[in-house]
This record gives C-alpha cells, sequence and structure tokens, in this order.
C-alpha cells in the first residue's frame, strides 16, 4: 500500500503519520510552551477587566494558544523545516506517530469526547428556562447570557460526571494493550512474562492508576468547590 501524501508536509502510511517539524524541533516545542504560557498570563487579568467566568478564560486560553502555534511555526519559517521523505523502504526526516498510538488515540477521542458531550449538554438543558428569559430581560446577548448565567448553573451538574468520565478515559487507556502500544499494562505484562514476579508488577499498575484516578478526583472536587460557590 502506497503512502498517502499531503504535499510534502505529511506521509500517511503503515508505519504511522509522518510531519513536518521545525529543525529545532525540542527547542522550538519548549519555547511555544513558554510563549503560551507568557501569552495567558498577561492577558488573563486584561480579559478579567473586559469580562468574567467563562469568557475571559475561553479567550485567555485562545490567546495562548494562537501565540504558542505562532512561535513554533516561527522556528519552521526562520530555522527550517524537517520534511519526511521516501527513501527507499523507509521514511527520514519529519517526526511521526506510530499506527498503534493513532488507533489508540482516535478511538478513545471519539468515544469520550461523546459522552463529555452528552454530558455538558444534558447540563445545559437542565438549566430552566427562565433563566434564559432572566438574561435577556438584562439586556445580556446570548454570549453574556451563556458565560453568567447558563453555563455556571450547568456546571454544577455536569463537574461530578465529568470526574467520573475523565476517570474511566485514565482506566480505558489501558486498552492500549489490544492494539500493541507499549503502554504501563503492556510493558507490565511483558515483565510479568519474564521473570513471573505478577504480584509486584499487579501492585504497581494499581498504585499507577490509583495516584492518576485521586489526582483527578483531586482537581476536579476543586473545581466543583469554586463552581458551587461561585453559584450562590
Amino acid at each position: 500500500m502506497e503512502a498517502v501524501k499531503f504535499g510534502s508536509w505529511g506521509l500517511l502510511s503503515k508505519a504511522g503519520l509522518q510531519f513536518a517539524v521545525p529543525v529545532l524541533n525540542g527547542t522550538a516545542c519548549v519555547w511555544s510552551f513558554i510563549a503560551a504560557g507568557l501569552a495567558f498570563f498577561f492577558t488573563r487579568p486584561l480579559f478579567l477587566k473586559i469580562y468574567t467566568g467563562l469568557i475571559s478564560t475561553v479567550f485567555s486560553l485562545s490567546t495562548a494558544l494562537v501565540v504558542g502555534g505562532a512561535a513554533w511555526l516561527c522556528f519552521g519559517i526562520f530555522g527550517g523545516w524537517s520534511k519526511p521523505e521516501l527513501q527507499g523502504f523507509a521514511i527520514e526526516g519529519g517526526a511521526s506517530l506510530s499506527p498503534e498510538f493513532l488507533a489508540l488515540w482516535i478511538g478513545l477521542t471519539f468515544f469520550t469526547s461523546s459522552s463529555i458531550a452528552e454530558i455538558i449538554r444534558a447540563g445545559v438543558l437542565a438549566v430552566p428556562k427562565g433563566q434564559w428569559h432572566a438574561a435577556e430581560a438584562l439586556g445580556m446577548t446570548r454570549l453574556e447570557a451563556i458565560s453568567y448565567v447558563i453555563f455556571p448553573q450547568a456546571l454544577k451538574l455536569a463537574v461530578p460526571p465529568l470526574a467520573s468520565q475523565y476517570m474511566n478515559l485514565t482506566k480505558n487507556s489501558s486498552l492500549a494493550v489490544v492494539v500493541g502500544y507499549p503502554d504501563l499494562v503492556s510493558i507490565g505484562n511483558s515483565t510479568i512474562n519474564l521473570n513471573g514476579q505478577a504480584l509486584e508488577v499487579i501492585v504497581i499498575i494499581m498504585s499507577v492508576y490509583l495516584f492518576l484516578n485521586l489526582v483527578i478526583s483531586v482537581v476536579m472536587n476543586s473545581i466543583n468547590r469554586v463552581v458551587i460557590r461561585g453559584s450562590r
């Protein structure tokens, strides 16, 4: 099967997805994250003076993403690009994502995003229609009504099931063993087959997933407390 080419910028083949990156890829990534963080830090107070709540956060994050992406592109424009090229049976240059990782990523993304979308939709629909009418009576635009009135109330209902969904996503990542991606469970199974110490390996795997779920629980509980406090 021939590789699908996206100009000179990408290749999709049985070896995975290869795509162009700046020549100084590691440096570009680091500085792009720094630029995005600085953009969020400096634009957050500015947007808070104009907006409050959800709108200011969305605008700050959007600005950070644009600035980070622009910084990454600048490294490629001025420093050059490393593009994937077919060299016989091998592909040289650029960066790559393995087919196993792509299968896991796309599968979990579609499966989990549909559930998250339904949770948010249910939370929004649970807000009484009178709240929309009250916001319109105060002269709010639709965007302001969603940010200041509807979403704060919807999040009170959506955050608890979202926490469970994110925990399920963490546990579902163990399905990587099915597609052959070398994740924690796959490496643990290989270790068990090599040394036969099944109990120790299983305890390590359980501890890692327990730690990740506890972190998610703490973060989501903190968000839930903020949401409940802000809606009073």
